[in-house]
């Protein structure tokens, strides 16, 4: 008789793919809503390069991967049914808030959800306070980062290119948001997209009883290649659904964008995002931001260099609210299905 736990692997496995999905579904408007609400890209362009571009950094690099896999819970809260939980409950979440055109931090969620779960398994002491605390507080920092570092970059565009005709002006930066689409995307999967690669290693470190494993995490490996490829694949497929509510709240109803908007606020919400992926905040661990914070709090940051009347901030208050949700609900949800588990297995 084949072993049970060969059972939940693949069922982790399983959605932790269907956790990737789910995330490039909701935060493809991370990457492509400024472009397509400036019309700098079609529509069908952005979509290519954010799917290219996500699978591009959900490829490379492991630190976020492993701060997810090993560093929000100590290793005997580690179970495959804490896992499920936390994957059931983001997964729910996410469908809704993608739904209801809400975007939300997959990340956090994920996080709050792991972390309720593990409480519901051995209690308080399940969670690595030190790392949580430097995520959370990270959770206030990454927006103010994105809002003034899109304020700035905005007002520092001004200034040069003060003296510049606007059909001149429109026409480099609608060129230049080619990159910073890509950018932001490529800085997307660098960070969210390595979330199903350490939910898949937790997973098979619980299955082999092999913490080295995550040491040996790399794309080279020749054992543990498909563990990048897979989620890189599946964020991928879920950025080219679109998520067409979600890029129309974040691109077109939180402020008027142009072009050089859409640059300035690409721009410095990537560089906030993948200064935190190389754990330039937290040592040598990638802390896991939202790039919806960030590149929505960036947007904001560009609309109030206009006048702050520019920006819908009603529109912004109803964003602000789902990302303060996100963390009850998937918390909620963590504990109630860890609970549930364990009462059935």
């Amino acid at each position: 008789m084949p072993d049970p736990s060969l059972y939940l692997f693949i069922l982790i496995v399983i959605l932790a793919v269907g956790f990737g999905i789910v995330n490039g579904f909701n935060d493809a408007a991370n990457a492509i809503a400024p472009a397509i609400g400036t019309r700098a890209l079609s529509p069908r362009n952005a979509l290519i390069i954010a799917v290219i571009a996500n699978m591009a950094g959900a490829a490379t690099g492991t630190l976020v991967a492993k701060t997810i896999g090993k560093g929000i819970l100590v290793p005997e809260a580690i179970t495959y049914l804490t896992v499920i939980a936390a994957l059931a409950s983001i997964i729910i979440w996410g469908t809704l808030a993608t739904y209801s055109g809400l975007p939300i931090s997959l990340h956090h969620g994920f996080i709050a959800g792991l972390a309720a779960a593990g409480i519901a398994v051995v209690g308080s002491k399940a969670v690595v306070w030190d790392v949580m605390q430097r995520i959370l507080a990270a959770v206030g920092i990454a927006p103010l980062l994105g809002f003034a570092g899109g304020f700035a970059v905005m007002v520092c565009l001004y200034w040069v290119f003060r003296r510049s005709a606007p059909d001149k002006m429109r026409r480099i930066f609608s060129r230049l948001q080619f990159l910073t689409t890509a950018f932001m995307a490529y800085s997307h999967g660098k960070n969210d997209g390595q979330m199903p690669i350490g939910v898949i290693t937790m997973a098979l470190v619980i299955f082999y009883q092999d913490a080295s494993l995550w040491d040996r995490l790399s794309i080279l490996d020749p054992n543990l290649w498909w563990v990048i490829v897979i989620p890189a694949l599946a964020i991928s497929a879920g950025t080219a659904m679109g998520g067409w509510r979600v890029i129309k709240t974040v691109g077109m109803r939180v402020t008027t964008l142009r072009p050089v908007h859409g640059f300035a606020a690409q721009a410095s919400a990537a560089t906030v995002i993948e200064v935190a992926s190389h754990g330039a905040f937290i040592g040598h661990w990638g802390i896991p931001v939202s790039t919806t914070h960030c590149i929505s709090a960036s947007i904001m940051g560009v609309g109030a260099t206009k006048r702050l009347s520019a920006v819908r901030w009603g529109i912004a208050g109803d964003i602000i609210i789902a990302w303060i949700l996100t963390f009850p609900i998937c918390g909620g949800l963590g504990y109630l299905f860890a609970w549930l588990l364990h009462l059935l297995f």
